[in-house]
């Protein structure tokens, strides 16, 4: 404690925020919201890439096990457990701030996943 804080009384009351400041600053807030359009805060965008990664992982897992029980095959395992690493690189790149990566590699990965399922498995 410095000298000066010693010197005032403890029974000194704490001025009471200015209503029209608070107001004010609350109307500025929703205008920079407002004016920053529909963007998604970082925290917002990984919650929503690891949310993507999880319903890909989910839908990668009921594919390959469709799939299998169908048509027992070496490639259908290695294809779709590939994505589903995959899917699990996204949620742990989105984690780390990491979501523009893992958006490029979560469509890409899907996309090449399907396209072998396609062309690659009878």
């Amino acid at each position: 404690m410095s000298t000066s804080d010693q010197d005032q009384s403890v029974d000194t009351p704490i001025p009471a925020p200015d209503a029209g400041t608070a107001a004010e600053a609350e109307v500025e807030a929703e205008a920079e919201v407002e004016a920053e359009g529909r963007r998604l805060t970082p925290r917002q965008a990984r919650r929503l890439r690891i949310a993507l990664s999880s319903v890909g992982m989910v839908a990668m897992a009921v594919v390959l096990g469709l799939r299998i029980a169908s048509r027992s095959s070496v490639l259908v395992v290695g294809v779709y457990g590939l994505a589903l690493i995959l899917c699990g690189i996204v949620i742990e790149l989105s984690r780390n701030g990491r979501t523009r990566l893992g958006s490029w590699l979560l469509a890409v990965g899907l996309l090449a996943a399907i396209g072998s399922d396609w062309l690659l498995i009878p």
